[in-house]
């Protein structure tokens, strides 16, 4: 099997957290592979800048009437190399604690309401407050850090003392290295260098507590995008006739992480009868409690 045949089933066998991967890490390579293409035919990268900037999300508010796709497209993409690495590295990271913790067939939906929280916020900022020119003088906004702000927030809200090991540090709760990153992110605003994307973060990050918050309340029962990215690439899937079915073994921590949930689950259901009585629950709900009866 040849290198693009393997990247193609690696892609197609994948679950949404490494497809989210490939098309961050795949754009990005399209993108530098035109700008080396047009620099060596001496026509420079005027090209390639005017497709990352019509990729990005423009400051001004004109400029994104005549571009509303931008709100979508900016959080795939990535100009700098550091830039898509860092945020491979966190989207890796922080969406398999979502995945093993909370629930895989909602994290692209937290991946791109994160990603459109950031971009408000940042035209917001850039619209209205006086620290910023007016339209923020043809300023963009690109990159996936928004929705991986998104990510880690969803996660430290559902589990705040799940605890991860971080290099050089050691154990740490999620709720602090949420706390952490959102204070590393305050205090750089002033600086101005990237203020953007900065407060975009923010936005982010108060999205996917919003989120998280909602999922621990057991109000959050969709993922929109995720069933949508699902019915647009089975139009494209080969059909089978055959079914196989192929399960492989949890890991400890998959197998705690899911323990947790249907624990969580369990004592909201119990709340749940407490305050409004067993005919307020849903036919979903009282199927967990029975089949949590027959565990036990």
């Amino acid at each position: 099997m040849s290198i693009w045949n393997e990247i193609k089933a690696s892609y197609r066998e994948g679950n949404i957290l490494t497809k989210l991967i490939y098309v961050n890490v795949g754009l990005f390579v399209v993108i530098k592979l035109l700008q080396l293409m047009l620099l060596l035919f001496g026509a420079g990268s005027t090209f390639a800048n005017v497709v990352v900037s019509w990729l990005s999300v423009p400051s001004n508010p004109l400029s994104l009437l005549l571009r509303p796709w931008t709100l979508l497209t900016y959080m795939f993409l990535h100009y700098d190399f550091f830039h898509l690495l860092f945020n491979v590295l966190y989207l890796y990271w922080f969406g398999r604690l979502f995945v093993d913790l909370i629930d895989g067939g909602k994290l692209l939906t937290i991946y791109i309401l994160g990603g459109i929280g950031g971009a408000l916020v940042f035209l917001l900022a850039f619209n209205f407050l006086p620290a910023f020119y007016p339209g923020g003088g043809g300023s963009i906004l690109l990159g996936a850090s928004a929705s991986v702000m998104a990510i880690l927030f969803a996660v430290a809200r559902v589990n705040p003392n799940f605890v991860v090991y971080v290099f050089l540090i050691g154990p740490v709760k999620l709720k602090y290295l949420a706390l952490v990153a959102f204070l590393i992110d305050l205090v750089s605003i002033p600086g101005m260098a990237n203020a953007g994307g900065h407060l975009a973060h923010i936005g982010g990050a108060l999205v996917g507590l919003y989120y998280g918050w909602k999922l621990s309340e057991g109000k959050i029962k969709g993922n929109y995008f995720d069933r949508l990215a699902s019915q647009v690439g089975g139009l494209f899937r080969k059909r089978s006739h055959m079914q196989v079915t192929y399960r492989r073994p949890l890991s400890d921590m998959e197998y705690n992480a899911q323990k947790i949930r249907r624990q969580k689950e369990l004592d909201r259901i119990l709340e749940k009868i407490k305050n409004s009585g067993y005919d307020s629950l849903s036919k979903e709900e009282k199927e967990t409690l029975f089949k949590a009866s027959k565990e036990n």
